[in-house]
């Protein structure tokens, strides 16, 4: 298992991207609420107290975009683009016994940038679409069987390499025809998504774009706004996000830090899964069971002060997180990545193995 702490802050800042095309209207002056976003790994030490990393990371963080706040961001990153100032952050931040996993940079709510733990950058976009759909082979009485809708979003991927790399534009222009396609349509009239699973249309799209776009690095699809699946061309995996409005007390904190007292927290807690397609139903895990069979641990967590609960160190993410994983996989075995944030995108990851440490949802 592998813990990766989490951090995020905002900044406010105008930039013109002088390598664009002559006439793009960002190569004028122009501003945006930009957020910055760390994973990474840290030493035993790195933090004043084991179980503080988020907070050193979040203040790590806050202090490295200080510079940057209320700024032109030219008179500090040549060219800022997204990638250009996530690569700043990675090497303004990186060392002293923090080994950053994961940088990224949203500029808008719909576009942004990943820098994975290879150092490849992967520009993203994301699009909404609104469309009704049934799932076909569902058990009798299931309410997917019936006829309903969704405002899906999709993210698309795509590793910025080569003499041009790929942009946002690039993005939208291959995903216009999908969208005229799909968006208020029946997906289950479109041929090859006849049984429209988010994992269906996830490996569906990415059938569509990976020849267009050969730079795909993956599709993911959000069927609500807590739950959806993910496409790589190789695996399939789904996510399901609830809650949880629970106390804590970190008992390592040392005295007089407001840690050590009793507070709380509005938990986001984030299950992943991964799992072999089944071809009938075309999903990995059905969602409803996945909310089922982790009830009693929810029940467990949710409302309650978790600085009792039995076999846990601490009330620290990284503690709470790996806790979750470790009861939850004899329900659901094909769980293999948990995130739990304290605050908008602070927090921990626990995960096994190392394939999904850059997936980015």
């Amino acid at each position: 298992m592998h813990i990766l702490h989490t951090a995020e802050a905002g900044f406010e800042a105008a930039r013109r991207i002088d390598a664009l095309p002559a006439g793009h209207p960002k190569q004028r002056l122009h501003g945006h609420s930009f957020v910055a976003r760390l994973r990474g790994t840290t030493d035993a030490g790195w933090a004043a107290f084991a179980g503080g990393e988020v907070d050193q990371l979040r203040r790590q963080l806050t202090a490295g975009v200080q510079v940057l706040d209320h700024s032109c961001l030219n008179d500090h990153v040549p060219s800022p683009t997204d990638t250009q100032l996530a690569r700043w952050l990675h090497q303004r931040l990186q060392g002293d016994g923090l080994h950053l996993q994961q940088v990224g940079v949203q500029s808008t709510r719909t576009s942004g940038v990943e820098i994975d733990a290879q150092g490849q950058a992967h520009v993203w976009r994301r699009y909404v679409l609104h469309a009704a759909h049934q799932l076909p082979n569902v058990p009798e009485g299931h309410k997917c069987g019936r006829m309903h809708g969704h405002g899906f979003e999709v993210l698309l991927h795509a590793r910025q390499s080569g003499a041009t790399p790929v942009d946002a534009d690039q993005l939208d222009a291959q995903w216009a025809p999908l969208h005229r396609l799909l968006d208020h349509a029946c997906l289950n009239d479109i041929p090859g998504l006849q049984n429209p699973t988010s994992e269906v249309m996830s490996g569906w799209l990415w059938r569509q774009l990976k020849p267009l776009l050969p730079e795909l690095s993956w599709v993911t699809v959000f069927e609500t706004a807590s739950c959806g699946a993910s496409h790589d061309g190789q695996h399939y995996r789904i996510w399901k996000e609830m809650t949880l409005d629970s106390a804590v007390r970190l008992r390592h904190a040392p005295e007089h830090s407001p840690l050590q007292r009793l507070h709380g927290h509005t938990f986001t807690l984030r299950l992943h899964l991964c799992a072999p397609l089944d071809e009938v139903m075309g999903w990995t895990v059905d969602f409803g069971d996945v909310k089922r069979l982790f009830d009693p641990i929810f029940k467990a967590l949710d409302h309650r002060p978790l600085h009792e609960l039995a076999g846990l160190p601490d009330c620290d993410c990284a503690s709470l997180a790996r806790w979750v994983l470790g009861q939850a996989r004899s329900e659901l075995p094909a769980l293999n990545r948990v995130d739990l944030h304290e605050t908008p995108g602070c927090g921990a990851v626990a995960l096994l193995g190392d394939s999904e440490a850059a997936l980015p949802i």
